[in-house]
């Protein structure tokens, strides 16, 4: 009997030896502390934009030498009769006077002078009012502001034999001494063969 527990004894021992030999595995390890976050990937930054200049505005024309410039203004046919304004603008830095006439020259297609009699007032071109009629008197110009004169003639050919004359250039000495300026015209002064062109005297240019 007592051979017989020890055994037992024995064997239960053994087993417990071979079942200790098989060691299950290990757990998984535990996720690390809910403060420490997966590390996030840094991205590369993107390549700076090259700014893009914009177009540049349209210049101003440069003032020219004397201070001033020519614009060419409203005009009128009828009946061949013509009539035309010109303003003169103070683009300088200093106050412009004027007095009296305008002294003007036509130019033909070529830059040619063109052979016309340049009469002060209109009455020898039109009885009626033109525009070109008036007293001479003093102007002063501040900067940016304008004055003009108007001319005035017939389109008319009276000789066959005689060629029209046609001005597509006018230069204009505002005030005795002064540089002369010049302006292209958009409207040809076309005088046929009369050769007679009235102007009027500076007159300040309304606001």
């Amino acid at each position: 009997m007592t051979r017989w527990v020890a055994g037992v004894a024995v064997g239960v021992v053994a087993a417990g030896v071979l079942a200790g030999c098989d060691v299950p595995p290990a757990p998984d390890a535990a996720p690390g502390p809910s403060g420490i976050r997966s590390p996030v990937p840094v991205r590369s930054p993107a390549p700076a934009r090259t700014a893009v200049p914009s177009p540049p505005e349209a210049a101003a024309p440069a003032c020219p030498e004397g201070g001033v410039r020519l614009v060419e203004g409203a005009g009128d046919a009828a009946m061949g009769l013509r009539v035309a304004d010109v303003r003169l603008v103070n683009c300088g830095t200093q106050p412009y006077v004027l007095d009296g006439y305008p002294e003007i020259r036509l130019l033909d297609g070529t830059r040619a002078p063109v052979e016309v009699a340049v009469l002060q007032g209109g009455e020898e071109i039109a009885a009626a009012p033109t525009g070109a009629e008036g007293a001479p008197q003093r102007v002063e110009l501040r900067p940016g502001q304008a004055a003009g004169f108007g001319m005035v003639w017939r389109n008319l050919v009276t000789d066959a034999n005689v060629p029209a004359a046609e001005g597509w250039v006018l230069e204009v000495t505002p005030r005795p001494g002064a540089p002369r300026v010049e302006l292209e015209l958009r409207h040809s002064v076309d005088l046929g063969n009369t050769g007679k062109l009235g102007i009027g005297p500076w007159k300040a240019a309304a606001r």
